[in-house]
């Protein structure tokens, strides 16, 4: 019996030490590139509570890799979007500026303020065909850059800033205010004319951010925005497929991803299981290939200062992270779409896999050791990140598994 229970307490001692747990704690919310970007904008109120605290994981722990364990896939520096909502154009440009470079060489930077411009036009535009049941708000989903593409075409960001002259940052929070007060208004009055409407609401656009070029010159040529697309950049917008995993619609189908940024309700998202879904993300990283991913970044487990993001144990343990999981988190709302970002590389250390995660959002400026940047590790992705787009050649395999049609 003496033999038995100093077994049993060995046994104890030896799971524990096993599970290296990461406990939570509160620290006190600390100013970062976002305060700055207020205090440039003009427009910093001082926040009731200076001695807030919040509650988040505790990093000490964590063996996390360095910048330089990554050998990032090309893509173009990152930039912050400012005081916007504008994540899902910014993570899905800069992905498309790497596939550019992947399929022709050519090294550009696109103009994000360009897709923003339609996007809104297009949101006004189905505002006044839905009878103003149609969700209007700063976000959108990574496969609205495609759609934009295909109708007004891509122009380089040189040619359009979206900012006035001596601005110095994004800050679109007077812009959103006018377009959803006249868009409220054009409902309370069913006044549903979609002419007087969209002239309206692009005389808003243009008088914040401008109104956006028509022609592209490239050498002693002028491009229209599509032909520069088609002809310079040889982007195809066909060629790019999303993903989800999701058990509330049947696997290998393609479904609708419904969260409110979904604004269009775009049924051409293919549903995997979670397993598929993350071996399709490190398959096309292996060969080569970016993902502009998004998903739900309001979590104890991560932090910009520290510039890492983790599923801690007190949330759910990595072992227990499965499609029911997943799931049961995006029905209650404690897994939400609130940002969209730019997948460029892995990497593992000490037996876990990490993901370089580029970000436009401010919290990724307060990373001293590479600002612009996250490391998320895997259980992180894999609970967290609930959509992503890529090229289809990337998961040609993949997609021979749903019917046509």
């Amino acid at each position: 019996m003496k033999f038995f229970f100093s077994l049993m307490c060995l046994l104890i001692l030896t799971s524990k030490a096993l599970v290296a747990q990461t406990d939570g704690k509160f620290v006190p919310v600390r100013k970062g590139f976002y305060d700055s970007l207020e205090t440039i904008a003009g427009a910093f109120q001082k926040r009731e509570g200076e001695n807030r605290r919040i509650f988040k994981a505790d990093f000490s722990g964590i063996s996390k890799p360095a910048f330089n364990d990554f050998k990032p896939i090309w893509h173009t520096a990152p930039i912050s979007q400012g005081i916007t909502g504008t994540c899902w154009s910014f993570a899905t440009t800069s992905f498309y500026e790497s596939e550019i470079k992947r399929i022709s060489g050519r090294e550009v930077k696109l103009s994000e303020l360009y897709t923003v411009y339609w996007e809104y036009v297009e949101k006004a535009r189905r505002f006044v065909r839905e009878r103003g049941n149609s969700f209007i708000g700063e976000g959108s989903e990574t496969n609205a850059v495609a759609r934009i593409f295909s109708l007004y075409g891509a122009i380089p960001a040189e040619l359009y800033d979206g900012m006035k002259k001596g601005q110095q940052c994004h800050d679109h929070r007077p812009l959103f205010d006018e377009i959803k007060a006249f868009l409220e208004g054009v409902k309370a009055s069913a006044s549903w004319n979609e002419e007087w409407v969209i002239s309206t609401i692009r005389s808003i656009l243009n008088h914040h951010l401008g109104e956006p070029p028509t022609v592209v010159k490239e050498g002693n040529k002028s491009y229209s925005p599509q032909e520069y697309l088609k002809q310079v950049l040889r982007l195809n917008p066909g060629d790019y497929v999303d993903f989800m995993s999701l058990m509330e619609a049947p696997y290998f189908t393609k479904a609708e991803y419904k969260v409110p940024d979904n604004w269009w309700r775009s049924a051409d998202y293919h549903n995997v299981p979670l397993n598929d879904f993350m071996n399709l993300i490190n398959s096309a990283l292996d060969q080569g290939f970016t993902l502009a991913i998004g998903g739900d970044v309001s979590e104890a487990g991560i932090d910009g200062f520290d510039g890492i993001a983790i599923v801690p144990e007190f949330d759910l343990p990595a072992g227990s992270i499965n499609e029911s999981a997943r799931q049961y988190r995006f029905l209650n709302g404690t897994s939400t779409d609130d940002h969209a970002l730019h997948l460029v590389g892995k990497t593992v250390k000490e037996g876990k896999l990490w993901y370089l995660i580029k970000d436009s959002g401010a919290g990724s400026r307060n990373h001293k050791e590479a600002p612009g940047y996250y490391f998320y590790r895997e259980d992180f992705v894999k609970l967290k990140m609930l959509s992503f787009t890529v090229h289809k050649d990337a998961v040609k395999q993949m997609l021979s598994q749903f019917k046509k049609g």
